[in-house]
């Protein structure tokens, strides 16, 4: 994370249950969420990880089971908050469900605030902008899929921008997952920001030199933006146990397995 001057790093398959939050000795904040059922199985789970930056900038954060969590920061620019939503979407037969919690939570967002998207939602929007030139560019990868169909009409519908879509980058850059054999390849990986700030992002592409342990790249964005400290009276941020009603606990040990 500090290698690559990572302020908020999104993981999936965390393979932890309920929710809550983890001071780690290197400083950093983990937000995680998982399974909120009794003896629910290790599967699945998301987190964020936030670096000191990122941790006093925090506002609150929402734990949506164990495939959504949302955490709002306070930035330097008046009245506007940044919202990250980090989405993952790992059965198929969950892809539907799942774009419509996701949807459900888009909306509540105020629309003055930054909002933006990111990490593995299992869909390939390929490199054909047609009708959706709004918020796709033509730098993608491969061909649009019925999964990429839906989560472009989301973006579409929510005027967000596809970032891996816009910057040119070479093929090597682009492609966020790789199968086990090394013959294929794709773009399921991304980060999607609202075009009423089009500025704020610089590039978005994969950073294959990050040694994460998994089948998939390190997706980055540069984005100019500056995290503003939110003072409060004390102890943590409010976490929001939207649709839980599980308690925070602390638990100690590996906190991911993958990033």
């Amino acid at each position: 994370m500090r290698r690559y001057c990572l302020a908020v790093l999104g993981i999936s398959e965390t393979f932890r249950t309920e929710a809550g939050h983890q001071r780690l000795d290197t400083a950093e904040m983990l937000l995680y969420s998982g399974h909120e059922e009794d003896n629910a199985p290790h599967t699945q789970g998301v987190a964020l990880m936030l670096s000191k930056v990122a941790r006093n900038a925090l506002i609150g954060w929402e734990s949506h089971g164990s495939t959504i969590t949302k955490a709002s920061f306070e930035t330097k620019k008046e009245d506007i908050t940044m919202n990250v939503m980090h989405p993952t979407m790992i059965a198929m037969t969950t892809i539907k469900i799942n774009s419509m919690r996701l949807q459900s939570i888009v909306e509540k967002c105020p629309r003055k605030d930054l909002t933006i998207m990111m990490r593995d939602l299992n869909t390939k929007v390929g490199i054909d902008n047609t009708g959706y030139e709004n918020i796709m560019g033509r730098h993608g990868l491969g061909e649009r899929n019925e999964n990429g169909g839906r989560f472009a009409n989301l973006c579409a519908f929510n005027k967000v921008v596809i970032g891996g879509t816009i910057f040119p980058h070479k093929r090597i850059h682009k492609a966020t997952w790789i199968s086990p054999d090394h013959t294929a390849e794709n773009q399921i990986d991304n980060i999607c920001i609202h075009k009423k700030f089009p500025r704020t992002v610089k590039d978005v592409r994969t950073r294959r030199g990050a040694d994460i342990t998994s089948d998939h790249h390190l997706v980055a964005a540069n984005m100019k933006l500056r995290l503003k400290k939110y003072w409060t009276t004390g102890g943590t941020a409010y976490c929001g146990r939207e649709q839980t009603n599980f308690q925070l606990k602390r638990k100690l040990g590996k906190y991911f397995k993958d990033v």
